[in-house]
């Protein structure tokens, strides 16, 4: 009987909660999709970086499991209390509280086994799509082929029932404390929120206004500097929103019995009061969904900034085909010019030479002026720290910069230009250009006058700068080189050998590997002797960082882009998931709150509102509560400071607001999704009723 009994509740339930049952397959399908780039093995021989991705993609899976868990909870919870009077009818009949626990039980297990099921087909879709945008970045051509790994549909199904698991067990412990009396009136609770002090509490409406403004300022003047403060900032950011939604409940409050100007207007009355009763019963719950929002928008935004990046400047690190670095100033790369005869059509290998002139001005001058480094190499007057720049200079070895200014000389530098398809330069005798990235140079701008360049005893005069993409992170200097004649040179000390190669076609898959260990090779024959004098430095970037003695570009930026999609896939997978589960949450909310509203909007029809009208108040209680308009200007706030930051550290070409745009659409798209079935359930719902009572 009981089976049955479950089974005929379950097909009320798809209907009832219809919204919950395919959020829950949708989050199914998207953690199936996901969990196969940690059991694929295809994907886990593919790249050298698929353990990053795994190990972030399984972290982004526990924080995805913990707002799963949460909102199956919540909706289990929220099933319960309503349906209380049904269950305390079962008792009133004759039924055990171990019976009616084990039928809602039953129930939930049938409705989340149904979502499961049909997750894991859909699972299988979008399992395609990740796998071939995968497969894209890495260049490997991909087929169409469904991959139902029985690890991967075990951890799924692990993390899902463990969810459910943990809330029914809950809901157990819960029904063996209801009372009949309990049951009957569990769903009256929130009736009994009683307006109390109402007229301090809303001073905490304008008290965290002003906290989140302090906060704005915190960020904005850079004052967030360790891990410490940042957890500081979050933890005060998520309390200030719990107390914003205490002082809205009790600011609409006063403001009803203040009798204002407003309320009286159409049906601001009744309005106000619906905002006022369901938020001060729902502040927590309203708190923990707009905290979801924001997280989902910066999550969407992080993973389009760096989505960007990858599109934008990869290509742009890595000009030449292929670059190969040695200290050794004779080295004449006899090695690698034969592995790349052997692997490739070399159209041409091209070796020179970067010099120093013993001096480090420009050097001097970017450690203390480049927001990179801050105040790091300044005195607390703004000049020079000369013990730090040299305690720098001293490391020789994985520096920023070099130890001395590089240089190159124009012959050299026209040739590469050529090989890139740039202009060529003229430049004179007593002349000097520089070359640096153009994302150093928009910060620096003109700094030319605050360098004196001299040869042998001759101060040279500046031309021009120079900002193409040339391979700055450590081969032809690290974010500049200082281009003079070809006579110049000759006064100056080689520093270390380049050779840059231009092949024909697709380098071959390993060639970065076989390059590299030709590198190893050469360094394990300076064991126990003075290596070649040449060091090396890797510039300021931040953000994205990337520096190797051997640069093969069809190899490097594959590898890139799977490293950077650890970061932007997670970042889609925890936007997607927390989008959802607040939607639902509130859709659930409205659409079980509906048949309490039926009889409120009945009286409004007597009263004498037609049902164009009723419909629009329908539709500005539900855009009410849809609104969401703290997280959008939270997250707003929040992606407009780290874009700038990523922007301008980075290079990336884009508007500050750009990558909260474009991750605001994507949440007006699934707000608008949810938000029409709302709208359309609840009033169904309410003509429904309003038809049998005519």
């Amino acid at each position: 009987m009981l089976g049955k009994l479950a089974f005929r509740n379950v097909k009320r339930s798809v209907k009832d909660y219809l919204v919950y049952l395919l959020t829950m397959t949708f989050v199914t399908a998207l953690m199936f999709a996901f969990n196969t780039v940690l059991f694929s093995k295809d994907i886990q021989q593919s790249s050298e970086s698929a353990g990053i991705m795994g190990a972030i993609i399984g972290l982004a899976t526990f924080f995805v499991v913990l707002i799963v868990a949460w909102l199956i909870h919540y909706m289990v919870r929220f099933m319960l209390d309503k349906r209380s009077r049904e269950f305390g009818i079962y008792l009133l009949i004759g039924m055990k509280k171990r019976e009616i626990s084990r039928l809602y039980i039953r129930e939930n297990i049938l409705l989340g086994a149904l979502a499961f099921g049909i997750g894991l087909i859909l699972g299988g879709l979008l399992q395609q799509v990740l796998l071939s945008v995968l497969y894209h970045m890495i260049q490997m051509d991909y087929h169409f082929q469904l991959e139902y790994n029985r690890n991967c549909i075990l951890m799924t199904a692990g993390c899902y029932g463990g969810c459910y698991l943990l809330a029914l067990l809950r809901c157990r412990r819960r029904f063996k404390k209801m009372s009949i009396y309990g049951l009957m009136n569990a769903d009256r609770q929130n009736e009994k929120n009683r307006e109390a002090h109402e007229a301090w509490k809303r001073i905490l409406l304008p008290i965290s206004l002003v906290f989140m403004g302090i906060f704005a300022w915190w960020m904005f003047r850079g004052v967030i500097r360790d891990t410490g403060e940042i957890v500081g900032f979050l933890v005060g950011l998520v309390l200030t929103i719990y107390l914003f939604y205490v002082g809205v409940s009790s600011w609409i409050v006063c403001y009803i019995r203040k009798r204002g100007k407003g309320i009286y207007q159409g049906a601001n009355l009744f309005l106000l009061r619906q905002f006022s009763s369901k938020i001060r019963a729902m502040q927590f719950t309203m708190g923990t969904l707009t905290s979801l929002f924001t997280i989902a928008l910066l999550g969407c935004v992080v993973a389009f900034m760096f989505s960007d990046f990858q599109n934008q400047m990869l290509r742009n690190k890595f000009p030449f085909d292929v670059q190969v670095y040695s200290s050794d100033t004779e080295d004449s790369f006899e090695k690698e010019r034969k592995v790349l005869e052997e692997k490739t059509e070399v159209q041409e290998a091209y070796r020179y030479l970067i010099y120093e002139n013993q001096d480090a001005q420009v050097n001097a001058w970017l450690y203390t002026h480049l927001q990179t480094f801050g105040t790091m190499y300044q005195n607390p007057d703004g000049t020079p720290n000369e013990k730090a720049l040299k305690a720098e200079v001293e490391k020789h070895e994985n520096a920023t910069y070099c130890s001395y200014d590089t240089y190159m000389k124009l012959s050299d530098y026209n040739h590469l230009r050529e090989m890139l398809g740039y202009e060529k330069i003229a430049l004179g005798k007593e002349e000097y250009a520089i070359h640096m990235k153009e994302r150093v140079y928009k910060e620096t701008g003109d700094f030319s006058q605050n360098l004196r360049i001299e040869v042998n005893g001759r101060k040279l005069s500046f031309q021009d700068f120079y900002t193409e993409p040339f391979s700055q992170d450590g081969h032809n200097g690290a974010d500049y080189i200082l281009i003079v004649s070809d006579d110049a040179t000759e006064q100056m000390q080689p520093y270390y050998a380049e050779l840059a190669v231009d092949i024909k076609g697709e380098a071959p898959g390993d060639l970065q590997q076989d390059l590299d260990a030709l590198m190893e090779e050469r360094e394990e024959t300076y064991e126990g002797q003075n290596p070649p004098r040449g060091n090396t430095g890797y510039g300021s970037d931040s953000v994205v960082v990337y520096y190797s003695k051997n640069l093969v570009g069809d190899n490097l930026i594959p590898e890139i882009k799977y490293t950077l999609s650890s970061v932007v896939f997670p970042c889609f997978y925890i936007g997607l998931v927390f989008l959802c589960v607040a939607f639902t949450v509130l859709a659930v909310q409205q659409l079980s709150d509906s048949a309490k509203y039926r009889f409120r909007y009945e009286v409004l029809k007597k009263l004498g509102l037609n049902k164009k009208e009723v419909d629009k108040i329908i539709w500005k209680q539900l855009a009410g509560y849809y609104l969401s308009l703290l997280a959008a200007v939270i997250s707003g706030i929040i992606s407009v400071f780290i874009s700038h930051k990523f922007i301008f550290f980075t290079g990336v070409k884009a508007s500050v607001l750009e990558y909260f745009a474009v991750s605001f659409g994507m949440f007006f798209g699934i707000y608008v999704l949810y938000f029409v079935a709302t709208y359309v359930g609840f009033k169904r719902n309410v003509e429904v009723s309003n038809r049998g009572t005519v």
